[in-house]
């Protein structure tokens, strides 16, 4: 059988997964410079290492309220798409999880639809459910000819 690993991380109360291959870094953004007339979830630049990173925030992408609490306190994943750089910026990091494909199941038909439009299936897990996160779609998401009218 073949399995994957993910990198687990938290956005909101859910647990979402994509894989290890997928992430080249793992960070706290520390600052994160506002783009005039973005879209809201867009959340700025930040440079990482020296280079310039559009920071994407997921709970704006994936339809839920503004994080509470500290804003210091976020996480991002580092991701390269087409030959550009994103911060994904999520609530927490998990950990590393290698689970199995044949274990992967279509995505319940009561998921919220944006969040099936980035979801490539799920995985149980002993207490709770794994969304597997399509970075592309992710990243898409609201883009022209893209996202969720595709």
């Amino acid at each position: 059988m073949s399995s994957t690993e993910y990198v687990t991380f938290q956005i909101g109360t859910q647990t979402f997964g994509t894989s290890v291959l997928e992430v080249h870094d793992v960070f706290r953004p520390t600052k994160v410079t506002k783009v005039p007339l973005s879209k809201p979830d867009i959340a700025g630049v930040l440079n990482l290492r020296g280079r310039i990173v559009t920071a994407i925030d997921a709970r704006a992408r994936l339809g839920l309220p503004p994080r509470e609490g500290d804003p210091d306190d976020i996480m991002a994943i580092g991701i390269e798409q087409n030959g550009e750089s994103f911060g994904l910026i999520i609530d927490s990091v998990g950990e590393v999880v290698r689970l199995e494909e044949n274990d992967m199941e279509q995505n319940p038909v009561n998921l919220d639809p944006i969040w099936a439009s980035v979801s490539k299936g799920v995985h149980r897990m002993d207490d709770k459910l794994l969304i597997v996160m399509d970075i592309g779609r992710i990243l898409a998401v609201g883009e022209p000819d893209e996202g969720l009218a595709a």
